[in-house]
Parts: structure tokens; sequence; C-alpha cells
């Protein structure tokens, strides 16, 4: 098994030296970054945590997880913060950091805030996997069938579907036997929970 990745940037080496050790005692793989920066110009790992103070010279910790939120590396972060920074941790936690932790950092409670935020990565990566499988299925679906499926799920009859649409009620049972086809959904509900996961709500 892989073993979880942790990434710190902390301007402080003592600091970065610290956290590095303890981690590494509990069994991550940790990579240590000066400053945010030095973490941009390399490739990102996509599953790993990142734990960052929020005040460092140059780009702070709140600038680096919105850079890496512009670039769609959602990775689940940590904030290290001094007392003076708690408002700027909740700015950061609104902008979808998972945790912040004050100074002076306490090894348990950094492992398990750690090991938190890792599962939660795994969570969000297997709801982004689910949303981009469920569109591409979607995208099987002609433009009428699309409209159609969208009224369906709203618990429109087929009935009701014709005569919005103006059709005959045999032609929207040909097409919702087509969407059930393509979608190999099996009932409405499992239609309802692929338009969803396809929205993200899945």
């Amino acid at each position: 098994m892989e073993r979880q990745r942790v990434i710190i940037v902390d301007d402080d080496e003592a600091v970065r030296d610290s956290m590095r050790a303890m981690l590494e005692a509990e069994g991550f793989t940790v990579q240590c970054y000066a400053a945010a920066n030095c973490l941009l110009e390399e490739a990102v790992p996509s599953h790993a945590c990142l734990v960052t103070d929020v005040r460092m010279p140059g780009m702070s910790g709140l600038e680096l997880q919105e850079e890496l939120n512009r670039r769609k590396l959602n990775l689940p972060v940590i904030m290290i913060t001094g007392h003076a920074d708690v408002p700027l941790a909740v700015r950061a936690m609104k902008a979808g950091a998972v945790e912040f932790i004050e100074k002076p950092v306490a090894g348990e409670i950094l492992v398990a805030a750690i090991k938190a935020a890792l599962h939660l990565g795994v969570q969000s990566q297997a709801r982004e996997a689910e949303t981009k499988a469920a569109q591409e299925v979607l995208q099987s679906l002609t433009p009428r069938e699309r409209e159609i499926l969208g009224m369906l799920v709203k618990g429109l009859a087929n009935k009701t579907v014709a005569q919005q649409l103006g059709i005959s009620h045999r032609t929207v049972e040909l097409h919702r036997a087509h969407i059930v086809q393509k979608l190999n959904a099996k009932n409405l509900s499992a239609m309802v929970r692929l338009v969803l996961a396809a929205e993200g709500r899945g």
C-alpha cells in the first residue's frame, strides 16, 4: 500500500524539520518546501495533504491555497496559524481548508488532522470521479433525450412531458426507453442519482 503523502510549506526551517521527523515516524511520506513558489514550480501530487503556515514571506498560505484551487488541484489543506492569524485561517477554511491549528503545534493534533484531511481528500476525489463519469454518460444522449430526462427527473409523467413538448405519448415512451438503455438505468431513481452525480450532488 502506498504511504500517505504530506506536503509541508513553511519558511521556518526548524518547524519544517520538526514536523518532517514527527510525520515520517508516523509512516507518512513527507515533502518540505521553504516557500510556496518552490512547491508551485514542481508537479504537485494530487493525492496528498498540504500543511502550510498562514503567514509567510512572499506568497502566504492562503494565497497558495487559492492558487492550487485555480489550478484545479483540490488538495486537503491544513493551516498552521499564530493566535493573531485566526481571522485569516477562518478565511482559508471558507476557501476550502479543512482545518487550522494554532501554534505551538501539538504532534498528536497535527497527525489526527492530517489523517482526517487525507480521508476527506479521498472522498472528494471519488466524488469528482463519479461526477466526471456521470457527465460522460449523459453526453451520450441527444439534446431531445436530455431535455426529456430533465423533465422526468423533475417528476413529470410521460403524458405531461408529451403535452409540454407537443409530441405524442408514444414518442416520449420511445425516448425514455432509449434513455434507460444508454444510461443503463433500471428505474427513475437511478436516472435521478445519475443526474445529481453529474451536477456534483451525488
